[in-house]
């Protein structure tokens, strides 16, 4: 083991001298540029190191500049989505705007047209029950409304006031199922009662088999009730049938979308039946 050992580090010996000897003839010797050969592998070896340095520093710089501009647009499209949405909000209120202004200026035509005293109410509730159609409007007995009041839209007759106390009122619209009014058939003027269905439909009862009623036929208001002036539209005729008896079964299409209501007009001018009666009572 000793001998073994012995020639071990006289071979390490002996690559040292060699290395030695290299290196002392590389410091002497000059390559083709005129530089020492060890200066230009020594330079070599640390231009690598280098390189290695700036390509790992190149690539961190560039991480991190990706990751601060990455935050940057992330910001901005925040900022751009919240500028987004209050456009989308901004563009909605406009367009309901536009829509209370239709719905207004519609009002105001029919009031002209009408040559009634009215006054516009805003509905402010509707029915709890969805047995009971009602609606809740934002004028009262302040505002000079008291019940039986009719209460019509541009596109025609709503219900009658039911309820009024000082600053609202409940109005009974007239497709529910206790409503009714008197009509005429506005082609052939057969008259009748349209009475409330309950649901989105009105049927027109009394009206003769021999009467001349057609699908598609405009029902107006008759004003024999002393509650609805005589002529606003109440709806179109929807189907037409033979029923038992002296009575033909009709059914009406309302004229008004009464999902969609938001502005009515109160006639607050009495019926000429019910300025009559009141005349004829005192």
């Amino acid at each position: 083991m000793a001998l073994l050992d012995i020639r071990q580090r006289a071979g390490y010996l002996f690559l040292g001298v060699v290395l030695a000897q290299i290196i002392l003839i590389s410091a002497q010797v000059n390559s083709r540029a005129g530089v020492p050969v060890l200066q230009a592998v020594t330079f070599g070896i640390y231009a690598e190191m280098q390189r290695a340095a700036s390509a790992v520093v190149t690539g961190t710089r560039h991480l991190w500049s990706g990751y601060i501009g990455l935050r940057h647009v992330r910001t901005e499209n925040e900022e751009l989505k919240r500028q987004l949405g209050e456009a989308r909000v901004a563009l909605q209120e406009q367009r309901a705007l536009a829509s209370r202004s239709r719905s207004l200026e519609q009002l105001l035509g029919l009031r002209d047209r009408s040559n009634l005293s009215t006054t516009a109410a805003e509905i402010i509730g509707d029915a709890a029950s969805p047995d009971v159609r009602t609606l809740t409007i934002d004028k009262g007995t302040s505002d000079g409304l008291r019940s039986d009041m009719a209460v019509i839209a541009p596109a025609g007759v709503v219900g009658r006031i039911v309820v009024p106390t000082a600053r609202a009122a409940r109005v009974q619209l007239l497709i529910d199922r206790n409503a009714a009014a008197g009509a005429i058939i506005e082609r052939s003027r057969a008259q009748g009662v349209v009475v409330g269905g309950g649901d989105e439909r009105l049927l027109m009862e009394y009206v003769s088999e021999v009467a001349d009623v057609a699908t598609g036929d405009v029902v107006v208001t008759s004003g024999i009730d002393g509650i609805f002036p005589k002529g606003f539209v109440i709806g179109r005729v929807d189907s037409v049938e033979k029923a038992s008896g002296t009575y033909k079964r009709i059914v009406v299409r309302p004229a008004v979308d009464f999902r969609s209501l938001e502005e009515v007009l109160v006639v607050l001018t009495p019926t000429a039946v019910r300025d009559a009666a009141g005349v004829g009572g005192a």
